[in-house]
């Protein structure tokens, strides 16, 4: 009587923890398939910014009509310093018709090391530390036929979803803002 009720309560105690497992694979599983075109991305203000892979390039929701940069730096890395002030004063420059997001490489990066990168080199443009910075990256060096080792920073432009241009290494502001005026029109 006591084995039958012990084996009754160990598998009622191993189906359970069995239940509990599959479902959460089955979450991870469905959170996967739906986010395999989508990547949410949350700025250091907490805004989430829902990009999306599009046939040409990438594409972010509320940004119809802006240039978009997607801007791929580290914080260690001295062009990627350099570049901040210069992405700050395009982004004032252009402010209503282009939106710039720097994507960190730095794989957990605390926010309080972006706030000083921020602080530090006049970074004044949306900069997110997001458990999707990885695989944007990875999508978007994949799209570019950059392989896993490219350079940064790497800013790659886009309008309403459709590449641009792209830039590795450090970049001159005018040939950024050159590009920035033809996809505007202007």
């Amino acid at each position: 009587m006591i084995k039958t009720s012990l084996l009754s309560t160990f598998i009622t105690i191993s189906l359970l923890f069995t239940a509990c497992s599959k479902k959460e694979e089955t979450t991870e599983d469905a959170n996967s398939m739906l986010s395999t075109n989508e990547f949410v991305l949350t700025s250091l203000t907490k805004k989430q910014y829902v990009v999306k892979k599009t046939a040409d390039g990438f594409s972010i929701d509320g940004a119809k009509g802006k240039v978009v940069i997607l801007d791929i730096f580290g914080t260690w890395c001295p062009p990627c310093q350099a570049e901040a002030s210069h992405l700050t004063s395009l982004q004032k420059k252009y402010k209503d018709s282009l939106l710039i997001i720097g994507i960190s490489v730095e794989n957990g990066v605390a926010d309080a090391k972006l706030q000083d990168f921020r602080k530090t080199y006049n970074a004044q443009y949306t900069l997110v530390n997001s458990s999707e910075n990885g695989r944007i990256i990875d999508a978007v060096a994949t799209k570019l036929k950059l392989g896993r080792d490219f350079g940064i920073p790497l800013m790659v432009m886009y309008k309403d979803g459709k590449l641009i241009n792209f830039y590795q290494g450090a970049t001159e502001e005018e040939f950024i803002e050159s590009d920035i005026k033809k996809a505007l029109g202007k």
